[in-house]
């Protein structure tokens, strides 16, 4: 009898997890004015206190790849989801910024750590079944932030309390965790050395991740603007340009694996990388406000199973153990998010927002040049 369970109940158990990631995380979106009203901070103090989340799922993701090395991905998969559902909800009954912090800073903790843990377990998942899955599970990701950030904008507008809110979220993420509780692998390791810095190829596989975060980042905050600033939507609209990003990530990444399967990954990274480019070239150069519109298209398109092929990549190389590589990727990845924005509203500031995207489509062609590196042999 093997001592996995059906693969199957584990890719479920997978898919639930990414999910319950992304649907917790945007959740927080419609609920932070709210929150920041709550405790009365300023816009000052608020950006503060959002680093707290940030510090949480920093210094989190690095620990859980230990862990995981050592313990296996199932148990941290379990703690980082459950720590989502208990912490949503603090975050709405918060009554101080100290305690906001703190709640802040766990609900980070627990993002972080179902992060790293849940490609782990995808990349275990991966090599039992010796095929390409991790688009497909990161599809999950968004696509359950697009129901989080719906179903909380949903009941907010309907005027349903903040708390009840929170709570109904909670729930979700509950009853989709629950099910994933008898259905993860239960994987042992025997990693005799956890403390392994990252080198090597994983090195390169961090950049890559927080240069293609730093994309998806981009484009939620400062793609609104960019399209305002070139006057081509006026502020009540410019959302769309976001919308339509998002609804072509989680399409591409629903058929990502098996356009891999089809084109390999190296034909994946090298025309991604190039839609991407091509996707953000014509946002800022288009004169028409649908043309715009369809470089976003693009750049959700492109960008989608770049980070998938990443964490697969990490998951397979040989020179440090899988759990703490794809800690490594996750890390410096979310690096990118947290930090990309800030250094392009610095590039803006010395120059305008158009140069400091030009900038960043030539980050972005580092992927294609780099895919004989990366792409399975």
């Amino acid at each position: 009898m093997s001592k996995y369970p059906s693969t199957s109940k584990a890719r479920l158990a997978t898919r639930l997890a990414f999910f319950t990631a992304g649907f917790s995380m945007a959740c927080c979106a419609p609920l932070f004015p709210f929150i920041k009203e709550n405790v009365g901070a300023d816009e000052k103090q608020f950006g503060l206190l959002l680093l707290c989340f940030g510090f949480g799922s920093i210094i989190a993701m690095p620990v859980t790849g230990l862990l995981a090395a050592k313990r296996g991905s199932k148990y941290m998969v379990l703690l980082g989801g459950f720590g989502l559902v208990v912490f949503l909800p603090v975050l709405t009954i918060a009554g101080s910024t100290v305690v906001l912090g703190l709640s802040l800073f766990l609900f980070g903790a627990s993002l972080g750590t179902i992060d790293v843990a849940m490609n782990v377990h995808g990349v275990e998942v991966e090599s039992i079944e010796k095929r390409s899955l991790m688009s497909n599970f990161h599809a999950q990701f968004s696509i359950g932030g697009l129901i989080g950030a719906g179903l909380m904008t949903l009941l907010l507008s309907l005027n349903i309390s903040l708390t009840i809110a929170s709570f109904v979220g909670a729930t979700v993420a509950f009853l989709a965790m629950s099910l994933t509780v008898s259905r993860l692998l239960n994987v042992s390791t025997t990693v005799e050395n956890p403390f392994v810095f990252p080198k090597g190829i994983v090195i390169l596989l961090a950049f890559l991740a927080a240069i293609s975060f730093l994309v998806e980042g981009a484009i939620l905050d400062w793609g609104a603007l960019l399209v305002i600033d070139r006057q081509l939507l006026n502020i009540q609209s410019a959302g769309i340009g976001y919308i339509l990003f998002s609804a072509a990530m989680v399409v591409a990444r629903l058929s990502g694996d098996h356009i891999v399967s089809i084109f390999s990954e190296f034909w994946v990274l090298i025309c991604g990388g190039i839609i991407t480019i091509l996707g953000i070239s014509v946002i800022l150069v288009s004169t028409l406000p649908s043309i715009a519109l369809i470089g976003f298209i693009l750049i959700g398109f492109g960008s989608a199973n770049l980070v998938p092929i990443f964490f697969s990549a990490a998951g397979r190389q040989k020179v440090m153990p899988a759990s703490l590589a794809i800690a490594s990727v996750t890390t410096i990845g979310y690096a990118g998010v947290l930090i990309g924005p800030a250094i392009i509203g610095f590039a803006a500031d010395i120059l305008n927002l158009t140069m400091a995207f030009w900038f960043l489509a030539i980050f972005i062609s580092f992927v294609p040049i780099t895919a004989c590196l990366v792409a399975k042999k």
